[in-house]
């Protein structure tokens, strides 16, 4: 090497060393290595930990080893403004031949036999090479623990906030354990000690597709959320029980109101319409009386949480039993509907054969009157009803187009 290419080549180096050194010192410095170095792991997190230390110690190293050849090539260009040509054989050889030593365990496999290493002795571009891949391998892991302790250490405090607000307002309600809760406080606990202790062991994917799975968390948040809206329920009925308990039974005596109407209208169905085809009522308000009489002895009792998970039941079947009773006044006032539409028709055609000079025609009398009767008659047979109309409206409109042809 020329004395000038000397002087690029170790300005060049100088730079890369200050580079290495930064990012070295950044990578001891990153959040995700002090919380590694801090923390007390176990697991798949202490055995890449363990082995990412030795690799950032040999990385060290091997640095150190590449700055002391930097070091004594500058030592020596400094020695002449202008070296002869064996210092720049030699400054040649240190900085592009094999010059830095290698510690040890950081041979390659290539470069061994079976009965030692061939070479200790690297160049200074293949120790930046292998500085690199040492670097890169060891911030993996860094990072990796890094995001996994970022998405679930602040979620997972705060979940244990609410678990522990929760178990207090559970307590406070009636001083007996919640099954649920304490299966959640169980499952929380031992899954806080994966995250803080070994984090990487809920990281999934490699490389820039790792990231932790939050599934488990996300799960037991859910269920917490259940149950304190549970507990929020209890909180409010024990509250409310009073306004509560008034509240469903009015919704119950709506119920056994609307069984009432409804039966009398099925009555009146069974009077007026021949062979309806209608079902057994139904008569829920009886059962949701009992329950009610229930919610009265769970209030006296304070046992609020299964107050307001029996009240939520009622409330429910409260509305599933009106909309039965409903549909049942509805299928027989249906009926009388249907009835009173048909003898709307009667009336409309019968006016209609009126107009057209009909009234004196033997088989348009003959129909209508049987189509009235039908209408008229109770029990009502809406079937022949509803046919008779058809033939009436047929002969109408008959004589009507036959006048119409005649004109």
């Amino acid at each position: 090497m020329s004395r000038e290419g000397v002087d690029h080549a170790l300005a060049q180096l100088r730079a890369d060393a200050e580079r290495i050194s930064a990012a070295l010192l950044d990578l001891d410095a990153h959040p995700g290595s002090r919380l590694l170095k801090g923390a007390r792991l176990t697991g798949e997190t202490w055995r890449r930990w363990d082995e990412t230390q030795r690799r950032i110690g040999r990385l060290w190293e091997l640095f150190d080893a590449y700055g002391n050849v930097l070091d004594r090539a500058a030592a020596l260009r400094a020695e002449s403004e202008r070296p002869d040509a064996d210092a720049l054989l030699l400054l040649s050889g240190m900085l592009t031949g094999p010059s830095v030593d290698l510690p040890d365990g950081e041979i390659p496999l290539d470069q061994r036999t079976l009965l030692g290493p061939d070479r200790r002795r690297v160049t200074l571009g293949e120790a930046v090479r292998l500085m690199s891949a040492a670097y890169e391998e060891a911030a993996a892991v860094v990072v990796a623990a890094d995001n996994a302790w970022t998405a679930l250490l602040l979620p997972l405090d705060e979940v244990e906030d609410d678990w522990r607000e929760a178990a207090r307002s559970a307590h406070e309600l009636d001083g007996v354990r919640h099954p649920e809760l304490d299966r959640i406080g169980r499952e929380l606990t031992a899954f806080g000690r994966i995250v803080r202790t070994d984090p990487l062991s809920l990281v999934t994917g490699s490389g820039s597709e790792a990231k932790p799975d939050t599934s488990r968390l996300g799960a037991l948040r859910a269920a917490l959320d259940r149950v304190r809206a549970e507990l929020a329920d209890a909180v409010a009925a024990r509250a409310g029980h009073t306004a509560l308990v008034d509240r469903l039974t009015a919704a119950v005596d709506g119920v056994a109101e609307a069984e009432r109407a409804a039966r009398e209208t099925r009555e009146t169905v069974l009077n007026k319409i021949d062979s309806p085809g209608l079902p057994e009522p139904v008569t829920p308000s009886a059962g949701l009386r009992d329950r009610l009489a229930a919610l009265a002895a769970l209030c006296a009792e304070g046992r609020w949480r299964e107050l307001a998970v029996r009240a939520a039941e009622l409330d429910r079947a409260v509305a599933v039993a009106a909309e039965r009773v409903e549909a049942d006044h509805a299928l027989s006032s249906g009926l009388l509907d249907r009835r009173s539409e048909l003898r709307g028709r009667f009336q409309a055609y019968q006016a209609k054969a009126g107009r057209l000079g009909l009234a004196e025609d033997a088989v348009v009398s003959r129909l209508g009157e049987r189509a009235r009767d039908l209408l008229w008659t109770a029990p009502c047979d809406l079937r022949a009803a509803t046919a008779a109309l058809a033939e009436y409206q047929r002969a109408i409109r008959a004589c009507e187009s036959e006048t119409g042809t005649r004109g």
